[in-house]
């Protein structure tokens, strides 16, 4: 299975809960969308972006994760 790293533009206002409600609506998501896998995310405070790697059988899984779980 392909394995991907994802880019989000968060900004640098993002609190510590935004993030965390993010995650979890992110997990949540997650089961939804056959085949798709996360691995792991880090986050960078400095240049307002998260970085999130997941294990997907394609793209489109990806966005319609990203959909689902409302993260950019």
């Amino acid at each position: 299975m392909p394995r991907y790293i994802i880019e989000r533009n968060v900004g640098t206002g993002m609190t510590r809960e935004q993030l965390d409600a993010a995650s979890l609506r992110s997990i949540e998501a997650a089961t939804h969308i056959p085949g798709l896998v996360w691995i792991r995310s880090y986050v960078s405070e400095v240049e307002g972006k998260l970085y999130c790697e997941y294990d997907a059988p394609d793209p489109q899984a990806l966005h319609a994760h990203a959909e689902r779980a409302k993260i950019p």
